[in-house]
C-alpha cells in the first residue's frame, strides 16, 4: 500500500514539471451552488472531462510512465474505464506496449476508447478484483510494469496536479472574496486545505452531497418500480 508520507506538495510540484508537455491545463467554471438545489455558495468546478483520454487520470498515467524505468514488455493496467484508456493513451504518446484489463462490464464506449489507443484490451471477469487479478498473472508471466489506478505513488503525484493548477490559478482570487468550495470528481473540498499546503491531498467526500444524491437515486428507483 502507497504511504502516505511519499506524497507532499513538493513532489507533486516536480512532478507537475515533468507532466507538463504532455498534459492539458483545463480550465475552471464558477457557479453557485444554489443552481444544482443546495444551501447557496460560491463553487468552482476543474473540467478535467477535457483533459486527454477523457478524465483527470491521464495526470497520474503520464507521471507513471515518465517517472518510472519501463520494461520492454510494456505497462499493464487493471480498470473500469477511465484509467485503462489513461494509461492506453500515455503509453501510445511515449511509443510504450499497454495491455489493459477491464471487466466485461466496462462501457462499450471506453472499452473501443482504449483499443482506439492501441493498447491490446483483455476483458477478464465481472469485476474490477478480477481484472486486477488477472492484470497481476500477466505482469508476473511478462515483466510488465504495472500502473494501478490509485495505490501507487506516481499516479497520486500526477493527479495532485490537479491541486496545484487550482492553487496557482485561482488561488489568490479566492483569498480576496467569500471562500468557495472547491469541486472536483464529485469531491467537496474546502479551500484551506489548500492553504494548509495539502495542494495534492483535493480531499474531504461531502457527507451532505453523498445524502442528497443517494435520496435522490432511491426516490428515482422507487418511481421507476
Amino acid at each position: 500500500m502507497t504511504a502516505t508520507m511519499d506524497i507532499n506538495r513538493e513532489r507533486i510540484a516536480a512532478t507537475e514539471a515533468v507532466i507538463r508537455p504532455h498534459i492539458r491545463r483545463t480550465p475552471l467554471v464558477e457557479a453557485d451552488l444554489a443552481d444544482f438545489g443546495l444551501p447557496a455558495s460560491p463553487v468552482i468546478f476543474k473540467l478535467e472531462l477535457l483533459q486527454h483520454s477523457g478524465s483527470f487520470k491521464a495526470r497520474g498515467a503520464f507521471a507513471n510512465l515518465l517517472l518510472r524505468r519501463l520494461p520492454e514488455a510494456g505497462v499493464v493496467a487493471a480498470s473500469g474505464g477511465n484509467h485503462g484508456a489513461a494509461v492506453a493513451y500515455a503509453a501510445q504518446r511515449l511509443g510504450v506496449p499497454a495491455t489493459i484489463f477491464v471487466p466485461d462490464i466496462t462501457s462499450p464506449a471506453k472499452a473501443e476508447r482504449i483499443r482506439g489507443y492501441g493498447a491490446q484490451l483483455v476483458v477478464a471477469g465481472s469485476r474490477y478484483a478480477d481484472a486486477l487479478a488477472a492484470s497481476e498473472t500477466h505482469v508476473a508471466q511478462t515483466g510488465a510494469m504495472a500502473v494501478h489506478a490509485y495505490d501507487q505513488v506516481e499516479t497520486l503525484l500526477g493527479q495532485g496536479s490537479v491541486g496545484m493548477e487550482l492553487g496557482h490559478r485561482h488561488g489568490a482570487a479566492c483569498s480576496r472574496r467569500r471562500r468557495p468550495d472547491w469541486w472536483y470528481g464529485g469531491l467537496e473540498c474546502r479551500q484551506d486545505a489548500h492553504r494548509r499546503g495539502r495542494a495534492g491531498a483535493i480531499a474531504n467526500a461531502s457527507r451532505r452531497l453523498r445524502g442528497r444524491r443517494a435520496d435522490r437515486c432511491a426516490r428515482g428507483r422507487h418511481r421507476r418500480r
